[in-house]
């Protein structure tokens, strides 16, 4: 197949093959599937149309069965003979009578009931003695004759006759589509009920005649419509009609075969099917799985007096013999169309001969020119438009080998400069990139030196106007409790907490002013070494261990001693190491303590945690006073104030990279000379800490040693 197309893709001839026959192999095949559908939808249109009018013609059928059982009960009780036996009491002759009209119509009961719903002329007593009651026998003594389907359940029938419950007893016959069920056999009976009023020469009703006609395994009722729809000639050779009457979903009285000779009684109807019919109530004309084999199929539901779907009446045929006769012409009309379209393809075949022949030469020609060989186009003795295309072509050919080495000299030259440009564009995107970050740091530094030098400001006028009242609060409750003595028991822990709480404001207080004016609370600075700070502040943040477990990670490089207060960085590192605790999750996780040489201007040290992160617009918030990303609200929000004072006072910085989920990284940049700077020094010098800190790549460390509690 594969080669077949490449043929086709790159033979002129089979192109050419391929373009004249498209039209009869996309035609062809196109009416022949659209006739194949089109006779198969249009013969069983005709078959449902057909199985339409049968249910109807069984309907109807059934129908005037019913009205002729009716008629029958008429003609006696309007006999005159019946009407004067029945007003003289002589029940021996009214009892032979209704023996008579029973063995003949073939009433499986027939009753003379009195006005009170009594039978007449039996010696029965209790229930038995009374004729089933209904809303047709209700009807009936009031004077309506009337017929319909009803339902009696194996105890009704045995009152009228043991002999009638036992011939309703049928074992259920599992089914293939029907639906699942627990029920092992059907004991209850579908009756042909017939009421017809009997009046005196007055017009008062003296009785009501009450007969049925059980349909449970009635072939001859069944038998008799079958015969009506499907008469001699009405199917072809090898179809089979059926009717079948259900109760519920039970075929009771069918002649649809089981097996030869045996009908399919106690077998259960698809699921579909009951559905459809027994409880959406509505008809079915569709093909149908009946027991064992396909059959064009009609359904409706049968409804009983009181307009209840109890059953369904059945008729349809066997679909097989339609199913191979209608395959059998559509095999012809597929052969046709193949034979059609074989003739089609030989004379186009034909006719594309003296096209594709010198398409053929020029196709060759080109090969070669394009393995490099110097041929020209052989002879060609047409003088159509193919042919002067081949000459011209012949005539083109030393001009497209010039064209074509200028062409490969241009494509050389173009894709040199091409790789220049881009190595230029590439270069110019980078500086591009970085100078947008450098921008973008620049703002965000801007921002921040000014809200931390007005706030600082704001922070020192409020922390003195609040202090001079605290210690005044604070001197006189200890006078208060001094003058009260022992009467200020009962009140001892709440002035306590008073106390407490204005030690804390003098704590915050203390913090506003260490954060507003750093140089006052700063303490003397000295070389010292980084590492060992570190170490000697692990001890410091233990009992963090108790509210979150959590290991501690040192990677302790090489860094050179630092000009800075030993105490004062010792804050700081308990205040981001705090910080990364109450960042990690619940369940705990591991904080990194890492140190390195910051070039030759000093040491660096990063304090790096796996917690939640911090979104990109808190990242800006972190270093204002008050801020906090504590979720359970403790805290002042003053400590990475105080720590970036701290730090920025001897002339270093602190940054922070983070993404949220993954964590955060606090990085603290310390000199080896202390600077004091002013705060547009120490503002350039955070413009120069951040450029090396995005240009700085991940620092060598030792092995890392883990701390656990």
């Amino acid at each position: 197949m594969k080669r077949l197309f490449r043929a086709i893709r790159h033979t002129v001839r089979y192109k050419l093959l391929v373009l004249t026959l498209f039209p009869i192999l996309l035609v062809m095949p196109v009416a022949l599937v659209a006739a194949l559908y089109w006779g198969n939808n249009f013969s069983y249109k005709q078959l449902f149309m057909k199985v339409t009018t049968d249910l109807s013609v069984a309907d109807d059928v059934f129908r005037r069965i019913r009205q002729d059982y009716l008629r029958e009960l008429s003609r006696l009780g309007e006999s005159y003979a019946f009407r004067t036996a029945l007003e003289q009491g002589r029940l021996d002759i009214l009892q032979e009578q209704l023996r008579g009209l029973r063995r003949k119509r073939g009433f499986s009961y027939l009753n003379l009931v009195d006005g009170n719903g009594r039978i007449l002329g039996v010696d029965r007593t209790g229930p038995a003695a009374f004729a089933r009651h209904s809303s047709q026998l209700v009807a009936a003594l009031e004077g309506k004759p009337s017929v319909g389907v009803e339902i009696y359940s194996d105890r009704e029938l045995a009152l009228e006759s043991p002999e009638l419950a036992r011939r309703v007893e049928l074992p259920l016959i599992a089914t293939p589509r029907a639906r699942p069920t627990n029920r092992r056999k059907e004991d209850r009976g579908m009756m042909i009920r017939a009421l017809y009023p009997v009046r005196n020469a007055h017009g008062k009703i003296i009785g009501v005649l009450d007969g049925g006609v059980l349909l449970n395994g009635n072939f001859a009722f069944v038998d008799a419509i079958r015969d009506l729809v499907y008469g001699p000639g009405s199917l072809p050779e090898g179809s089979i009609g059926t009717v079948t009457v259900f109760l519920d979903d039970v075929r009771i009285s069918t002649n649809v075969p089981l097996a030869p000779g045996e009908r399919a009684l106690g077998t259960r109807v698809s699921d579909e099917v009951r559905t459809r019919v027994l409880d959406e109530g509505k008809v079915w004309i569709d093909r149908a799985f009946v027991v064992n084999d396909w059959y064009i199929s009609s359904y409706e539901p049968i409804l009983d007096v009181d307009g209840n779907r109890v059953g369904m009446l059945y008729a349809g045929f066997l679909e097989a013999p339609f199913r191979y006769a209608l395959w059998q012409a559509l095999a012809v009309l597929v052969l046709f169309f193949l034979g059609l379209m074989a003739l089609s393809a030989a004379l186009s075949i034909r006719g594309a001969k003296s096209i594709f022949r010198p398409l053929e030469a020029m196709s060759r020609v080109v090969r070669s020119v394009r393995a490099g060989e110097a041929v020209r186009m052989p002879r060609v003795n047409s003088s159509d438009e193919i042919g002067e295309l081949a000459r011209e072509f012949d005539a083109m050919l030393e001009l497209l080998q010039e064209r074509n080495r200028q062409i490969s000299e241009w494509a050389e030259r173009l894709e040199e400069k091409v790789h220049e440009r881009t190595a230029e564009l590439e270069a110019k995107n980078r500086e591009l990139e970085a100078t947008i970050r450098l921008l973008r740091e620049t703002r965000r530094q801007l921002v921040v030196a000014e809200k931390l030098a007005a706030l600082g400001e704001l922070t020192a006028g409020v922390a003195h106007e609040i202090n001079n009242p605290t210690a005044v609060m604070l001197g006189n409750l200890d006078l208060l409790v001094e003058e009260l003595g022992a009467a200020a028991e009962p009140v001892r822990e709440e002035i306590e907490l008073i106390i407490e709480q204005i030690y804390r404001i003098k704590k915050i207080i203390d913090e506003l002013l260490q954060y507003a004016r750093p140089e006052s609370y700063s303490g003397q600075s000295e070389a010292i070494d980084v590492n060992r700070v570190v170490e000697r502040t692990l001890p410091l943040v233990r009992h963090l261990r108790k509210s979150k477990p959590f290991d501690i990670e040192l990677a302790l490089g090489e860094a050179p001693r630092v000009e800075f207060n030993a105490m004062e960085l010792q804050q700081v590192l308990v205040n981001l190491i705090t910080n990364a605790v109450h960042a990690l999750p619940r369940s705990g996780g591991i904080v990194r303590i890492a140190t390195e040489a910051w070039e030759r201007r000093g040491a660096v040290v990063h304090v790096e945690d796996n917690g939640v992160g911090i979104e990109p617009e808190r990242i800006d918030q972190l270093f204002d006073p008050f801020f906090t990303t504590r979720r359970e609200g403790k805290g002042t929000g003053l400590g990475l104030s105080v720590s970036y004072g701290l730090v920025r006072h001897y002339g270093g910085n602190i940054t922070v990279s983070s993404k949220p989920g993954e964590g955060a990284r606090f990085s603290i940049w310390l000199l080896r000379e202390a600077q004091i700077l002013t705060d547009e020094e120490a503002f350039a010098e955070q413009l120069r800490s951040m450029k090396r800190a995005e240009d700085h790549s991940s620092p060598h460390v030792s092995s890392p040693q883990r701390l656990r509690s």
